[in-house]
């Protein structure tokens, strides 16, 4: 059965949309993938879309969304490592990546996030394959 995700970030212009991106392409089986953000920001970054777009990942039609626009009761809720203090979403399952953001920095620094994305990705689709979350 598949699980509901959300990948929450403060802007939802980075992190949480290769989250998002990742998830839709590796575990479509398994995951029906949200991101959004605490705070309105008007596009996902270049930089983001880049890298994703390296690896296969195409993020063009992507665009920052804020919590009141997905599902208001996920199974999984995962934040990027922003220090965000989330308003109430319901989830079965919560869990914060701790992740550095990479925006300002030089594009080696979103390829470097962009990969360490897939690895925690890849490791929720197994554990939700198997039945353990």
């Amino acid at each position: 059965m598949k699980k509901t995700v959300a990948f929450v970030c403060v802007h939802n212009s980075c992190r949480s949309q290769m989250a998002e991106g990742w998830a839709k392409k590796l575990g479509a089986d398994a995951l029906d993938a949200y991101s959004a953000g605490t705070e309105e920001y008007p596009e996902v970054k270049p930089l983001a879309v880049e890298v994703m777009e390296e690896a296969g990942v195409d993020m063009s039609s992507h665009y920052p969304k804020l919590l009141s626009d997905i599902p208001n009761k996920v199974d999984i809720l995962i934040t990027m490592g922003c220090n965000v203090e989330c308003p109430f979403i319901p989830c079965s399952y919560r869990t914060d990546w701790g992740l550095e953001d990479p925006s300002g920095g030089p594009i080696e620094g979103y390829r470097q996030t962009r990969d360490i994305i897939k690895d925690k990705v890849n490791d929720l689709i197994e554990k939700v394959r198997k039945g353990e979350i």
